[in-house]
């Protein structure tokens, strides 16, 4: 086993906007912009990252994933909540 240190990068980067944008609608309660289709889609590609991880090269890249994965999932339960709220 090796660390994929450009996927972690990668990851990383990523990673950095998703809490980002759950501060931002816990602090203003608004979600306007946000598209919870493009959402779910990422939530996928985190999914599909992980399946491969544990088939064809499990490392501690796969937190990354798991991490990214839960962060859209707030993030767009987030979206769910306030929703309503968006003028």
């Amino acid at each position: 086993m090796h660390l994929s240190v450009f996927e972690a990068g990668m990851l990383v980067c990523f990673g950095i906007s998703w809490p980002l944008s759950i501060i931002k609608s816990l602090r203003t309660k608004m979600v306007d912009g946000k598209s919870p289709i493009f959402m779910s889609i990422v939530a996928l590609g985190y999914v599909f990252g992980m399946v491969h991880k544990v088939i064809y090269s499990f490392d501690q890249v796969f937190l990354l994933y798991v991490f990214n994965f839960v962060m859209v999932s707030i993030d767009l339960f987030l979206y769910r909540k306030y929703r309503t709220r968006t003028t």
